[in-house]
């Protein structure tokens, strides 16, 4: 954040301005600054964003039935903060650099980051740390290599022949033994001590001989793909809010006398999520504890498939919206021009309610899943995979959206998804959005029925 202030505050690393006819390239030096610090924060939101939900559930002692709700309200408000940061940051912000010049607007955020980074190093001696337990990827590396080494031994039928060490705790630091799961029976091959093995010293080389609790790792890793690989879908579904935006681009943007800027619009996802992370904590989940006895009132697994569901009525609130805008441009004559229609943005309201729940639901699920579920030494691994699926997403949607530009463009036609909306068939996306999504849906209650649980 310092260097895109200085990059737009300094006249040196700033291009020269637009004359009438042109705008002059920017020096290597300037965009080399540039690009610099949009890298910079790329690389600290990747390594900040998956170990700061783990690090902070971490504080609460999972054994214990009354933190253990409280962890689950925590990662609720732990979004709704994030939440607050994204509503500032596209109102207050915005409304900065559009009157007091890019500069200031990037160094307000970053002395709140200063602030923040002081902050949270001043309460280093009240944290709870949990043991570094080394190289996830390392040990997943050595279950199959020594699974394979011994590929041609018989599994025994009785899992405690399996090489486990002594004790309560696992040879992984920081990591609680897990107990064995018939799935996967080929992993276990790298946990059999084998007749080499009792002539040598195999213990010292985890390479040739793991103990239960690692392959037990893979195994979680392997049974929560699948739930990963659904969620890939909803995040190429939310990523359509981008087309929510133009959406509303094309619809009357005022509200009584006050107009809403375009770079606002897509603040109002994140009104949506704020609003219902309150009433999801504090009333829903009281009455649903009543109905299911669960502390957390609904399971990881049936909150994201309750998410997947309102993420389907949100893109098909948005088909509904777009037909009825359609309508309007026809009987106004509206078609073959490039301007909103008059009808007013507020019939948006419907899609971003229901999207901003099921990001609620979904998103807050999935993180809460990944940690609840990961082995206790690859959280923060495991959190990095739930944000995988946003990128993921994001490039799916990306994709559909090529696919869908250049098919119906075929033959001349304006396609589905014109620069002029007015021309097009934004509808014709949104079902196709909401058909790939309840098909996913399906695959996705096949996954959940059938997931194990970890136990340890």
């Amino acid at each position: 954040m310092a260097v895109l202030t200085l990059s737009a505050s300094l006249p040196a690393l700033q291009p020269p301005s637009c004359s009438v006819s042109a705008c002059p390239e920017a020096s290597l030096l300037q965009n080399d600054t540039f690009f610099l610090g949009l890298y910079m924060i790329a690389l600290g939101t990747g390594g900040i964003k998956p170990c700061v939900s783990s690090f902070g559930a971490d504080q609460f002692d999972d054994s214990d039935p009354t933190e253990r709700v409280k962890q689950g309200s925590f990662f609720n408000w732990f979004y709704f903060c994030i939440n607050t940061g994204a509503f500032i940051s596209g109102t207050v912000i915005v409304w900065i650099q559009d009157n007091s010049g890019w500069g200031i607007g990037f160094a307000i955020p970053t002395v709140f980051m200063a602030l923040a980074i002081a902050s949270f190093f001043s309460a280093s001696n009240m944290y709870r740390f949990q043991k570094p337990g080394g190289s996830p990827l390392t040990r997943v590396c050595q279950v199959v290599v020594a699974a394979f080494r011994k590929w041609h031994v018989e599994v025994p039928h009785d899992a405690s022949l399996l090489y486990e060490v002594d004790g309560q705790n696992s040879a992984i630091e920081g990591s609680r033994k897990l107990e064995h799961t018939s799935e996967l029976e080929f992993l276990d091959k790298a946990a059999i001590i084998s007749a080499a093995d009792a002539k040598s010293d195999p213990f010292a080389n985890p390479w040739k001989l793991c103990t239960l609790t690692q392959v037990e790792e893979l195994k979680i890793l392997v049974r929560m793909f699948p739930v990963w690989a659904t969620t890939i879908i909803f995040s190429a579904v939310y990523a359509q809010n981008s087309i929510f935006v133009e959406q509303g681009m094309v619809l009357d943007k005022r509200i009584g006398s006050f107009n809403i800027p375009p770079a606002s619009l897509s603040t109002f996802d994140v009104i949506s999520v704020m609003i219902w992370i309150p009433f999801y904590d504090r009333v829903l989940i009281p009455i649903a504890r009543k109905y299911t006895g669960r502390e957390k009132g609904f399971s990881d697994l049936q909150r994201i498939g309750i998410g997947l569901v309102l993420s389907i009525v949100a893109v098909a609130c948005a088909a509904i919206v777009e037909l009825k805008r359609l309508e309007i441009a026809r009987s106004e004559g509206l078609i073959h021009e490039n301007v909103a229609v008059p009808m007013s943005i507020l019939w948006q309201i419907p899609q971003y309610f229901f999207a901003g729940a099921a990001e609620v639901f979904t998103a807050i699920g999935q993180l809460e899943f990944f940690y609840d579920q990961a082995p206790d030494a690859m959280r923060s691994l495991c959190a990095a995979f739930a944000l995988i699926t946003v990128s993921a997403g994001s490039y799916l949607s990306s994709i559909l959206l090529t696919l869908v530009s250049y098919l119906t463009t075929q033959g001349g036609d304006p396609g589905w998804i014109p620069d002029n909306l007015n021309e097009g068939h934004l509808d014709r996306f949104f079902w196709l959005i909401a058909g790939i999504s309840f098909v996913n849906f399906l695959v996705y209650i096949g996954c959940a029925t059938r997931y194990k649980y970890k136990n340890v």
